[in-house]
């Protein structure tokens, strides 16, 4: 298998309809949703909702669901970040100490990430952890490309 058919997806659910969330994974192949929110049960998930989740996604697309608790910041530093106490690039570096503290990456192998999709409530890429992620997880495994749903 070459670099091109390895891919590693990252997903939103705000700002989507149900109908267009679950079209954007369908048409993405990937096998598994993998969830790095702090908060996975809240009410303003809708139909993003962690037991929901389970659910829909093997019926609906055939995709499994997992949840990384440690691929996702810490209430504090995201909670910082969305008060206006830090900057964006502060936020990002923090992240990505957190994460090289953790060792997550280094317990995982390229497996784990290939064609899966990393999920996180943003609308839009840009200044979100998913891609902040995504961007150590290519650097690990550099044969993984990065495509964001939008």
């Amino acid at each position: 298998m070459d670099g091109v058919d390895m891919k590693l997806f990252t997903i939103g659910f705000t700002g989507k309809n149900a109908e267009k969330f679950f079209s954007l994974l369908e048409s993405s192949e990937a096998n598994k949703l993998i969830d790095i929110r702090i908060n996975r049960t809240s009410q303003l998930a809708g139909f993003a909702k962690e037991q929901d989740l389970e659910f829909f996604l093997p019926k609906i697309v055939g995709m499994q669901y997992q949840v990384w608790d440690d691929l996702a910041p810490t209430k504090e530093l995201l909670a910082s970040y969305r008060d206006k106490e830090i900057l964006w690039e502060e936020f990002a570096q923090k992240y990505q100490d957190l994460i090289n503290v953790r060792g997550t990456l280094e317990k995982s192998s390229q497996t784990d990430f290939e064609n899966a999709v990393l999920l996180c409530s943003e609308h839009e890429p840009e200044k979100c952890h998913r891609t902040l992620l995504a961007e150590l997880i290519t650097q690990k495994f550099p044969l993984l490309g990065v495509t964001h749903l939008i």
